[in-house]
């Protein structure tokens, strides 16, 4: 009998899943069954858009202890915990999209892009946790809320896979439902080489007035080497091409600089990687009057605070046998995991703090912050994802 209940419950589920437009009501059928994993993964096919998803978690059978993240890992809820009988509700925007440009033109995808979830044709949902509990969803069209675009590299990009991560990734968990995270970076992309792809022309098919722009290169560009490169060439061209045409659409751009690399000193000092180009960046900024977050710094101080040992906890530094597959160390010194993802997501919110940037009033909650005296990575909660990959994303 508490058989047929519970499939009867979940055939409700699966109908009270509604889709609003102002055309049409469509109702969609969605298996909310864990796997075997004990974990929900939800593909939900969609139209390219924004949805703003409503949860709620809990169950009347047992307490539960939940992670909700969307698309390519992008976290939604780092853990909620709940008694039996107890349920709490969760609601966030999420940006559903497509490489299609127009009718004769994509977005370049490179290949380990293409099975990516920010690319297929659902909207994606992951629900885990020690023990997941999803008792309720609904999704709409969210409507005209201010979208954040988000355009750089491996450290800004959603990463599909532990032990990766990076802070565009975790940014989405300290924001309501009233603005959405659009990311549109990948790994190994310098701004030139993003603009080339389509990605730029992408994102202004969809871009509006009171949209944000935020811009983060440098670790690839620094690499490109021949006539016509350099931080105060092509760099500062690309860049100002971000500019110009965010402003264009009557958007807000907002630079900012390459977080730093892990690489101290015998003095315990972070050493300068990147050349000029932060510099280049600052100049553009003051030359076009554009507000600047500089990561390049607050990273400084965050890995020198960490200190030279304790910083490894910040990045993609794990001995042999770590994970599935790992026959040999993980020692990168560019890609952080979560944790250091985190604590970097929370600098860019110190910047915007420090800009007063009106998007600061979605906050979900005031964030107190000073990357001098970071988090305790020893009593950092992380609730990994299912799904790893010991591959270098690309870039350094």
């Amino acid at each position: 009998m508490f058989a047929l209940i519970k499939k009867l419950a979940c055939l409700v589920f699966l109908l009270a899943i509604t889709f609003a437009t102002e055309a049409q009501r469509l109702n969609v059928a969605v298996d909310l069954q864990k796997d075997d994993s004990g974990v929900f993964n939800l593909k939900i096919p969609l139209p390219e858009g924004l949805y703003r998803v409503r949860l709620a978690l809990g169950s009347d059978q047992s307490s539960g202890h939940t992670v909700v993240r969307a698309e390519s890992r992008r976290l939604y809820a780092k853990e909620i915990v709940t008694e039996k009988g107890q349920f709490k509700e969760l609601s966030f925007t999420v940006h559903r999209r497509s490489p299609i440009i127009s009718a004769q033109e994509k977005v370049r995808l490179k290949p380990r892009e293409v099975s990516k979830l920010n690319w297929d044709e659902f909207l994606n949902l992951e629900i885990s946790g020690q023990e997941a509990q999803l008792s309720k969803l609904s999704i709409e069209v969210a409507g005209e809320v201010p979208v954040v675009y988000l355009c750089g590299n491996s450290t800004v990009v959603d990463q599909d896979n532990e032990p990766w991560a990076s802070w565009g990734q975790m940014i989405t968990v300290f924001f309501d439902d009233r603005i959405c995270f659009a990311n549109y970076a990948e790994s190994g992309e310098a701004a030139n080489s993003f603009i080339a792809a389509g990605r730029l022309k992408k994102i202004m098919t969809q871009i509006k007035p009171g949209d944000y722009v935020l811009v983060e290169f440098g670790h690839n560009d620094q690499k490109q080497k021949g006539e016509g490169k350099g931080a105060y060439l092509s760099y500062w061209n690309s860049l100002t091409e971000f500019i110009d045409q965010a402003r264009e659409k009557e958007a807000i751009p907002i630079l900012i600089t390459p977080t730093q690399r892990r690489s101290f000193g015998e003095d315990g000092r972070i050493v300068d990687t990147h050349e000029d180009y932060p510099q280049a960046m600052r100049d553009l900024a003051r030359d076009k009057q554009v507000p600047l977050i500089d990561l390049h710094q607050m990273t400084r101080v965050l890995y020198e605070a960490l200190g030279t040992e304790g910083s490894k906890k910040a990045f993609v530094h794990y001995p042999a046998g770590t994970f599935p597959g790992q026959d040999k160390a993980l020692a990168d010194n560019t890609h952080f995991n979560s944790y250091g993802a985190y604590q970097i997501a929370k600098c860019v919110i110190v910047g915007m703090k420090e800009l007063n940037l009106p998007l600061l009033e979605f906050l979900r909650e005031d964030l107190i912050y000073d990357p001098a005296f970071p988090d305790n990575p020893d009593s950092f909660n992380w609730w990994p994802s299912p799904y790893v990959d010991i591959q270098k994303p690309e870039g350094n």
